[in-house]
């Protein structure tokens, strides 16, 4: 199988917020990897990367803080005091907010490269 885009119109409106959101914040490399069909933990991963720690919890805080309002809150966070690598689980969708280097390291699009995806960056 071969990766495929989504449209962000094919996105559920809470993963592209989460998605917009993380670019409100200047991360990088936004991307969301549609799941569906391929696990069954979660439906949506959206990734994204911030170049310091601090940049990582900010853009994490960010999402949450903004989803809440918006009725969505996480049923759990983990690495947020760290800041090397926060993940946000909405059992829906889980957002992960990297520094660069747990990203390389952890490589969750190479592991999940065959699902479809949608780049924050061509969305703009």
């Amino acid at each position: 199988m071969s990766r495929t885009d989504v449209a962000a119109s094919d996105l559920p409106t809470t993963v592209h917020r989460a998605a917009e959101l993380a670019l409100e914040l200047k991360a990088q490399d936004v991307v969301v990897l549609d799941l569906r069909g391929i696990s069954s933990a979660t439906d949506f991963f959206v990734l994204a990367s911030g170049t310091s720690d601090v940049q990582v919890r900010a853009v994490a805080e960010h999402i949450t803080e903004e989803l809440k309002k918006d009725g969505s809150r996480p049923d759990h966070v983990e690495g947020l005091r760290g800041g090397r690598w926060v993940l946000l689980d909405y059992i829906d969708f889980v957002v992960h907010v990297f520094h660069p280097q747990a990203r390389e390291f952890y490589q969750l699009e190479t592991l999940w490269g065959d699902a479809p995806r949608w780049d924050g960056a061509e969305g703009r």
